[in-house]
């Protein structure tokens, strides 16, 4: 017993956890000094958080390059994890750079929300490091628990009620589907760690259990990007959630349930590739279809880009079918890409919207483009980049993750994928026309752009332009994480 004892200590190295250390420790200050320095704004918080997530994010760049195990193999530091831990850093920064703004002006700007979207991050992070099954559901529970409480956080707004609840009964249905298909991989290999399940199944282990366990797990990743069916729950808590809190929700925990997805699937289950593979093409094709056939009738923004989420779940699921180092690679990039678009998209949202997100409809947008000239052509950049219009990143996302589905063979889930983008250029355009080309019944008076979201937008346009017009240096980086593959 002893000397299991001692060589669990020797396999512990916290520099595999070292971003989910500093954002814990970040976290838990913040809850003390929230409590200790009572001030009536919370913007002192929200730059502390800051300064934690990049030091997170700065911790795990350092690892780029090297493959840290730690834990006795439950956690790893490689470049696969690394990307997607500045991801999620990227979604977090940019959802608290417009969320003091947003707060203020609802009358909830509780200081609890900041450690609340850190703790989210740390449960994200953990998710793509883990390569244990319990690893990765202790990240997913973190994750999910915190961002139950952000959904409802705005505790007068009805909606946002309804948001959290919504959220926390439909999440905790999934995370039973996603526990119980990991109990019965258990049962099938006797393992929990996904390299021995891999090695277990290429062994011979088999059977109804293993599959019916697979698909499970399947099940339970496929709610957490949204992908249909499993979509039922976007629009409404997307709806409700908080706009910032939304803007985190569609990209930062996306990003969080591919990585696991990935890892889990292209280590544990290659031997099954044939099987899951096409079963990732038909959730490929409802999942953008339905996405983007459901937003060309959406009037509420939020809703639509609901369904804009959706639909770009698909678009990604389009690289993970085709299991190519082009199409996974694609994956990476189209996730950093996004959260950059998407999030963009919303900070414009938080700054059009009245108190109580009472103009939240598509027409409210009219006349911006006359009014607030500035703030259309930014908002129409990231409608450019998430519709797939060169030069965007949203266009060289794309392409990668369709030309990865060709050169697998599925020819026609790129020619679907294609027309499903060009569909979605309508409600995308549909806003651009009400911002230009309708008069505007409001003067925007109290639009108010604050040294936060200027710093978000900047950063927003940055990139969702950049990548579009030199994608090679973060392609490159994309390549050299999926190498593990």
């Amino acid at each position: 017993m002893d000397i299991n004892v001692a060589q669990l200590f020797q396999t512990i190295n916290l520099a595999t956890i070292m971003p989910e250390i500093i954002l814990s420790v970040v976290a838990m200050v913040l809850l003390l000094v929230n409590v200790f320095v009572p001030s009536s704004s919370k913007g002192y918080l929200a730059w502390l958080s800051l300064a934690g997530l990049v030091g997170a994010g700065i911790s795990a760049a350092t690892g780029w390059g090297s493959t840290i195990s730690s834990f006795n193999g439950a956690v790893v530091l490689d470049n696969f994890a690394i990307f997607f831990k500045i991801i999620m850093a990227v979604a977090a920064g940019l959802s608290i750079l417009i969320a003091d703004q947003y707060l203020e002006r609802e009358g909830c700007n509780h200081g609890e929300l900041y450690p609340l979207v850190l703790f989210t991050t740390v449960g994200m992070m953990l998710m793509a490091s883990g390569t244990d099954m319990m690893t990765i559901f202790l990240g997913l529970e973190l994750m999910s628990i915190s961002l139950y409480v952000l959904a409802g956080f705005n505790r007068a707004n009805l909606k946002s009620n309804e948001a959290g609840l919504k959220y926390f009964l439909l999440g905790a249905f999934s995370t039973g589907f996603l526990l119980y298909g990991m109990a019965l991989v258990y049962g099938a290999t006797g393992t929990t760690r996904i390299a021995e399940i891999a090695a277990a199944v290429q062994m011979g282990a088999s059977g109804t259990m293993l599959t019916i366990g697979a698909l499970l797990i399947l099940t339970g990743f496929a709610f957490k990007i949204a992908a249909a069916p499993f979509h039922m729950w976007t629009p409404d808590v997307y709806e409700g959630a908080p706009t910032p809190i939304t803007a985190l929700m569609s990209a930062g925990p996306k990003a969080a349930g591919f990585a696991a997805f990935l890892r889990v699937f292209l280590v544990a289950f290659p031997t099954m590739k044939a099987d899951w593979s096409d079963l990732l093409w038909v959730l490929a094709v409802l999942t953008m279809t339905i996405g983007n056939i459901t937003a060309l009738r959406q009037d509420n923004i939020k809703r639509m880009l609901a369904y804009s989420s959706i639909a770009h779940a698909g678009y990604a699921l389009v690289g993970f079918a085709s299991a190519t180092v082009t199409g996974v690679s694609g994956i990476l990039f189209y996730m950093l890409s996004y959260a950059f678009m998407n999030i963009g998209a919303f900070a414009i949202v938080v700054l059009v919207s009245k108190q109580g997100e009472s103009n939240g409809n598509v027409q409210d947008f009219a006349g911006l483009g006359h009014k607030r000239p500035v703030l259309a052509a930014v908002m129409t950049l990231f409608l450019f980049s998430l519709a797939g219009m060169p030069p965007t990143a949203g266009f060289i996302g794309k392409f990668y993750l369709f030309s990865g589905a060709v050169q697998a063979g599925y020819v026609w889930l790129a020619v679907i994928g294609v027309l499903n983008s060009a569909a979605s250029v309508y409600y995308y355009l549909r806003v651009m026309v009400y911002m230009y080309m309708k008069p505007a019944d409001e003067e925007f008076s109290w639009v108010t752009v604050t040294a936060p979201i200027t710093l978000a937008l900047t950063l927003s346009t940055i990139g969702s332009l950049v990548p579009g017009i030199i994608p090679s240096y973060l392609l490159q980086f994309a390549q050299e994480a999926v190498r593990i593959f």
